[in-house]
């Protein structure tokens, strides 16, 4: 039997199979190569906008201390005009003792430097007005930083005149559950409320308390304000220190802040800040 020779066209299409077959093996190694490069740029571009992460906020651990057993450690000496606890470099600049002070615990405590200045400042005056209360900046700073995160709560910013950016009102203390009612006091002069009185400042002071206890931290000859750091935490020194209470005892420390929030664990969250800070500020 006579096989007939393929014709053209038959020998033809294996050639260009193999042409076909070529070609797609190198189209699929170019998208290959294409899609390695891409991932790799976009990998170089993902590394290069990678957030950098900010440390880690200071630990403050609760401590479910027994009331009145001890008192938080005192810390650190907050320094005085006097004393050059400024580096060299700062105290060519020009940096006070106290400022380089702020500066340093607020790198430690996350504490803004504006409220450590107003917490030391408290201290510093009752010192020398009621030294046998032996109260503390860190006291203060414990307080201030469940009252209202240091004048920064719901994001707020200390500015340098002590005032928060916007003024911290507190709810109406209209008796509803787990709230005291007091009525309006003055006039919605400190709160804006005419019906019912509200804690006011960073560090939540209510009218009738901060006309007690209120003086101008400065002595500029201005009103007290319970919005600025300073005033407020300088009254609040006030009010604990009242009574003649020695605070650096376990039970004059927990008489003076069960005073101020009549609640265990109101005492525990201040002592656990206070003790943390103290500690973060000892060499």
């Amino acid at each position: 039997m006579v096989v007939s020779p393929p014709s053209e066209v038959e020998t033809r299409r294996p050639a260009r199979g193999r042409v076909d077959n070529l070609l797609g093996r190198l189209l699929l190694v170019l998208l290959l190569l294409a899609v390695v490069a891409g991932g790799a740029w976009a990998l170089s571009r993902f590394d290069r906008r990678s957030p950098q992460f900010a440390d880690p906020p200071f630990p403050v651990p609760f401590q479910q201390v027994e009331p009145g057993s001890q008192a938080p450690e005192q810390g650190g000496q907050v320094p005085t005009s006097q004393q050059p606890q400024a580096s060299p470099a700062q105290q060519s600049a020009g940096v006070e003792p106290l400022e380089a002070w702020a500066r340093q615990m607020a790198e430690k405590t996350d504490i803004p430097v504006r409220a450590l200045r107003a917490y030391a400042m408290a201290d510093l005056l009752m010192r020398a007005q009621s030294p046998a209360c032996r109260i503390s900046w860190a006291t203060l700073a414990g307080i201030g930083r469940v009252e209202s995160h240091h004048g920064t709560i719901g994001g707020l910013r200390l500015g340098e005149d002590g005032r928060p950016s916007d003024p911290i009102i507190g709810i109406p203390l209209d008796g509803r559950p787990g709230v005291k009612a007091i009525p309006d006091s003055d006039g919605g002069t400190l709160d804006g409320d005419t019906q019912w009185d509200r804690a006011v400042g960073p560090m939540q002071f209510i009218p009738t308390t901060w006309a007690r206890y209120a003086v101008r931290a400065n002595g500029d000859g201005n009103s007290p304000d319970p919005q600025n750091i300073d005033d407020a935490a300088l009254a609040a020194a006030r009010y604990l220190c009242s009574g003649n209470r020695d605070l650096a005892t376990g039970e004059g420390w927990w008489a003076a802040v069960l005073t101020y929030n009549q609640s265990v664990e109101y005492g525990q969250n201040v002592f656990s800040g206070a003790d943390a800070y103290a500690r973060a500020s000892t060499p």
